[in-house]
């Protein structure tokens, strides 16, 4: 049996494929994509993935994700790839790295750590320890970040 297409094709936007299943409405949380907006969001969770088993993919018209996004993504998503389309093609496709400091992407979660003080204008400095499994720790206190928290907190 052949496979049959989802989601309808889009004319210009962004298309995340490879989100890990069930993590699609933490990705549209984290990206604060509204989803009162006008244009058309589409959410398929939990498809079959020659490479992951199942998978999430997200298409979002209108919309090219920012490097500043990326690096959002992939505290959930590290091995995403994402298709910029254009005029119902790709255009381009980015990558989504995980760096070993995030600068400015999320806050601690620390209520007591030196960033949660505004006399104090330094800079929201995230480490990443380990990448299987992800372990974030803040760079300042030193406290490990826990990922629902780290994405209530993005900057």
């Amino acid at each position: 049996m052949s496979e049959m297409r989802r989601v309808t094709a889009i004319c210009n936007g962004t298309v995340i494929d490879h989100i890990p299943a069930g993590h699609a409405l933490q990705v549209i949380r984290m990206l604060r994509i509204d989803t009162n907006r006008s244009n058309p969001v589409s959410l398929v969770m939990n498809v079959p993935s020659d490479k992951m088993g199942r998978k999430d993919v997200l298409k979002i018209e209108d919309l090219e994700l920012s490097q500043e996004e990326l690096d959002r993504l992939a505290l959930i998503s590290p091995h995403a790839s994402v298709a910029i389309i254009r005029n119902y093609g790709v255009a381009e496709k980015r990558v989504v790295e995980l760096a070993d400091e995030l600068v400015n992407v999320a806050s601690c979660t620390f209520s007591n750590c030196i960033t949660q003080n505004p006399r104090e204008p330094l800079p929201q400095k995230l480490r990443l320890v380990s990448r299987e499994p992800l372990e974030v720790r803040c760079y300042y206190c030193g406290r490990g970040q826990d990922l629902n928290e780290i994405i209530e907190n993005i900057l």
